[in-house]
C-alpha cells in the first residue's frame, strides 16, 4: 500500500511499507506524481529482491552458494559485482582488524555455543578455525574466489541489508528521483532534502526513532546503521551475555547498549555498526576517528553518550 504525506508547500512523501530480505523496509520518494512514485519504488524493490538473490547463500545455482561448496578445493569465477563486494568486506575486515569478518561457520544442531562443566565455551575454538579473513584469497585478474580451508563460509548478514539500500538508492537516483529515504530494517538512507526543503533528519527519515537522545542529527545524503546489544540471559554464573560476538575471541561483550554509524554508504554503515560495538567505547571511537566521511554515536549500558569527532547533536 502506497501511504501519501502532503506537506503545507503542496510537496509530497510517497511512503510504501514491504517486507524485504526477512525485514521490514520502507521506501520513501518525493515527487508529485502518483502513478509515477508507485512505479520509482516497484524499481526499488525489484532491486533489491536482485541483490538478495545474487548474494544468497542458500540457493543451489547462486554464486556464493558455489564459493562455499568449493572451499578448501579449488576457486571460482565470479561476476564483477560479487567480486568487488568480497573485495570491499575483505578491507572493512583488515580496516576493523577482524572485528567485521564474511567468513562463518555453521553452528551444530545443539547451537552455536556449548558450555562445559567448568563454565567454559567447549566448541568457540574449533569453530573460529573458519573465522578467519585471511583466508579469503582474490585474484583480481581472473576474478576468482578461493577460500582456503574446508568448511570455511562466507556470508553477508551483516551487510547485505546495506548493500541492498545503496543499489536500490542508485536506480532510483537513476530515474530522476532527487530525494528520498530508504529505511531498511531501522538503517536508513537518505539523499536531497524534504520537500520543504529542510535537511533529513533521524525523526524525519524514521518518525519512530523520534525520541531517540541524537533524533534530531542531520543525515541528508548520508547513511545511518544502528547496532543494539540485545541481552541475552543464561543461568550461568548468573552472569548476562550479550548477542554480539567477539569473532577474534569468540564469547560476548558488554558494555555497550547500542552503536549507530553514520556513513556516505549504507553497506560501510551497516559493516561497520556491529565492530565498534565489539571492540569497545575507547577503540570504537578511536577507530571512527581516524576515517574520513564516517562518524558514530555510542549509548554504554548507563544511557551516556559517546559521539565521534563532527558530530552535532541538536534536539
Amino acid at each position: 500500500m502506497l501511504a501519501i504525506k502532503t506537506l503545507p508547500n503542496k510537496s509530497i512523501i510517497f511512503r510504501r511499507v514491504v517486507r524485504l530480505m526477512g525485514d521490514q523496509f520502507e521506501i520513501s520518494v518525493v515527487g508529485n506524481n502518483p502513478d509515477w512514485a508507485d512505479e520509482r519504488i516497484d524499481d526499488a524493490i525489484a532491486e533489491i529482491n536482485r541483490v538478495e538473490k545474487l548474494l544468497s547463500a542458500f540457493s543451489d545455482d547462486s554464486t556464493i552458494n558455489e564459493i562455499n561448496r568449493n572451499a578448501g578445493i579449488k576457486p571460482v569465477k565470479t561476476d564483477p559485482e560479487i567480486f568487488r563486494l568480497i573485495d570491499r568486506s575483505v578491507q572493512i575486515s583488515e580496516l576493523t582488524h577482524g572485528a567485521f569478518d564474511i567468513t562463518y561457520f555453521a553452528a551444530d544442531k545443539e547451537g552455536a555455543f556449548n558450555f562445559d562443566g567448568n563454565n567454559n565455551l567447549t566448541n568457540v575454538k574449533t569453530s573460529i578455525n573458519y573465522v578467519n579473513y585471511h583466508n579469503v584469497i582474490l585474484d583480481s585478474k581472473t576474478q576468482t574466489v578461493f577460500l582456503k580451508e574446508r568448511g570455511m563460509r562466507i556470508g553477508f548478514g551483516a551487510n547485505i541489508k546495506g548493500y541492498a539500500a545503496d543499489r536500490a538508492k542508485y536506480i532510483l537516483q537513476m530515474n530522476d528521483v532527487s530525494s528520498g529515504v530508504i529505511n531498511a530494517g531501522g538503517d536508513l538512507l537518505t539523499w536531497g532534502a524534504q520537500p520543504d526543503h529542510e535537511p533529513w533528519t533521524i525523526a524525519t527519515a524514521d518518525p519512530g526513532q523520534k525520541s531517540m537522545p541524537f533524533a534530531n542529527i542531520n543525515i541528508s545524503n548520508m547513511a545511518v546503521a544502528t547496532s543494539i546489544g540485545a541481552e541475552k540471559h543464561t543461568a550461568i554464573l548468573n552472569k548476562k551475555y550479550l548477542n554480539i560476538i567477539n569473532p577474534k575471541k569468540g564469547f560476548p561483550v558488554s558494555g555497550i547498549k547500542s552503536v549507530s554509524i553514520i556513513s556516505t554508504s549504507a553497506e560501510l554503515a551497516d559493516a561497520m555498526a556491529t565492530p565498534v560495538m565489539s571492540i569497545g567505547i575507547n577503540a570504537g571511537l578511536y577507530l571512527i576517528n581516524q576515517l574520513n566521511q564516517i562518524a558514530c554515536v555510542i549509548i554504554d549500558d548507563h544511557n551516556r553518550i559517546y559521539t565521534s569527532k563532527d558530530i552535532n547533536i541538536t534536539n
